[in-house]
């Protein structure tokens, strides 16, 4: 039987026996706070805009999440919550989208219909990207419709983002000192999960089988949630596209303590005080602070200078209770949660964290590795500077970091399984001439492959969505992606580097990792900066 039909057989029998009753125009569920009332569209059950903490504003502003004010009576869940304040990324300051607000914690839930209480659907929880200044969780490309038609729960929700999400002062240490501070957004994460602890079990879904998920800063989100103490137990489960697992801009930086190179989150925030003419570091320049109206203090999220002091980037904070550490740390002296995991990256996933002039600039990068590097990235010497800074940016902010992190796992004896994505559809957009790029295989995973970028929904990409969607599937259900009717997916071994490969044509193979000299030469590399 032709592989691509028996996968379509077989999702549909999937779906078919997750529904544990009969579509119900009008399905409600008990939560914690109250009653809601979602949406039936076909096969498919929604629930959106629960708020799972109470509106962040005023006096909550830069405090954890806090508990919601029950509600009588039922409410409707048939639309979205706002998204996070943002400008998104790059663009200057001067207003937020009008679909956007400070009260945003809000939380969505998809299912088959007709799921009842106590059905015990896998959960999937999906964390968006956008470093940490943009995104939600209300994106069409996210969509939970493909998953619950495989008999699969999923969960989006909003976290805070910018310096509403990750942000440091003195005064603010100081203020209230047993509360967490700093990592709002990462508050707001943790928040979600209990959400989904106490309430998921209402619209059918099992709390004791969730996966987390997320790609880009919602991949970085895993690799923090995996290695933090205060989220242990929340998941069973993790799934990270795109996010890295070496120390970077997003990895977090220290609470206090400055850098030559690196300042501190509360020096930042000093700084960012007074961009705004609020001087001193005490409580009533805090007071001042919190009177900024939402679009003074979401900026675009890029590096720039304080008045007299250095960057001003907002990010994940080393606070020393929910970050005791960097990912990178962790992994290296074992201390990660000991979870099936799913990694991988896209094979034009360059972010632009390297740059260089000429190719001779770029491979003096690689230090006392550079004669090894270009036999492994230019043995012909014919490749451009163009796509060589690609294929560099790649391994070194996404394919080796998610390569030593599939081995961190495999080293505890937990399953690893690694993909690289490289699908690109014909004609080939001029977007993607280097390969996939960062964020390409989303609407891949989500089954929806016309939601994005170009609205492609040939026979070609349809079949990629379904094997794509449902490889995440089956690790949601059982910690491994394989399942009738698709190519085998071995567990990460690193003696054998073996990987899940999706080629440019879209078809899948496991195959030793093609760019295994390249990521050699680049873990050499990075291993001999650090010892520097």
């Amino acid at each position: 039987m032709n592989i691509r039909l028996m996968a379509l057989i077989w999702i549909g029998l999937g779906a078919a026996g997750a529904a544990t009753g009969q579509p119900d125009a009008s399905p409600t569920a008990r939560t914690a706070s109250g009653v809601v009332r979602g949406v039936t569209d076909g096969s498919v059950t929604s629930f959106k805009g629960i708020p799972y903490a109470a509106p962040p504003v005023g006096d909550y502003r830069w405090r954890p999440p806090q508990p919601v004010i029950p509600w009588k009576g039922v409410r409707d869940a048939d639309k979205f919550g706002p998204d996070c304040a943002q400008t998104g990324f790059g663009r200057a300051s001067g207003g937020i989208p009008a679909n956007s607000s400070e009260d945003c914690l809000y939380i969505n839930v998809w299912r088959p219909a007709g799921t009842k209480p106590g059905a015990r659907l896998p959960v999937m929880v999906w964390i968006h990207g956008g470093a940490f200044v943009m995104g939600s969780g209300s994106s069409p490309v996210t969509s939970g419709e493909a998953f619950a038609r495989q008999g699969v729960m999923l969960v989006t929700f909003n976290y805070r983002l910018g310096r509403l999400g990750f942000f440091a002062f003195p005064a603010l240490s100081r203020e209230r000192p047993n509360e967490l501070k700093g990592n709002y957004g990462y508050m707001d994460q943790i928040a979600a999960l209990k959400w989904v602890q106490r309430n998921i079990g209402a619209f059918g879904g099992d709390p004791h089988n969730v996966t987390i998920f997320g790609e880009s800063a919602g991949g970085v989100s895993v690799h923090t949630l995996l290695t933090s103490p205060l989220s242990r137990g929340l998941f069973q489960k993790a799934i990270i596209q795109s996010g890295g697992g070496r120390d970077g801009v997003l990895t977090g930086r220290p609470m206090r303590n400055d850098r030559q190179d690196q300042p501190s989150a509360e020096t930042i925030g000093v700084n960012f005080a007074r961009k705004h003419g609020i001087t001193g570091e005490d409580s009533e320049a805090l007071a001042r602070l919190r009177a900024l109206n939402v679009a003074e203090i979401v900026d675009s999220g890029q590096e720039t200078a304080g008045h007299d002091g250095p960057i001003t980037y907002a990010g994940p904070i080393l606070d020393g209770r929910l970050m005791v550490e960097t990912p990178q740390s962790a992994y290296e002296k074992g201390r990660h949660m000991r979870v099936p995991l799913i990694i991988g990256a896209n094979t034009a996933d360059f972010v632009g964290f390297v740059n260089a002039d000429t190719k001779e600039a770029m491979f003096s990068q690689f230090g006392e590795q550079e004669a090894e590097a270009r036999a492994a990235y230019d043995p012909q010497g014919t490749a451009s500077l163009r796509d060589l800074l690609v294929m560099v940016g790649t391994d070194r902010v996404q394919a080796e970091p998610a390569r030593f992190t599939a081995r961190a796992f495999a080293a505890k004896r937990r399953a690893a399984y690694v993909y690289r994505f490289g699908y690109v559809p014909e004609p080939v957009p001029e977007r993607m001439q280097a390969g996939a790029p960062h964020g390409a295989e989303i609407p891949y995973v989500f089954g929806v492959p016309g939601a994005w970028r170009g609205g492609e929904r040939s026979a070609e990409a349809e079949a990629v969505a379904r094997t794509l969607n449902a490889y995440w599937a089956n690790f949601a259900r059982q910690g491994d992606p394989n399942g009738p009717g698709l190519p085998e997916w071995p567990r990460y071994h690193a003696t054998e580097d073996r990987i899940l490969y999706i080629r440019p044509d879209g078809t899948a193979r496991a195959v030793p990792d093609p760019w295994r000299r390249r990521l050699d030469v680049t873990e050499k590399a990075a291993s001999a900066a650090r010892r520097r």
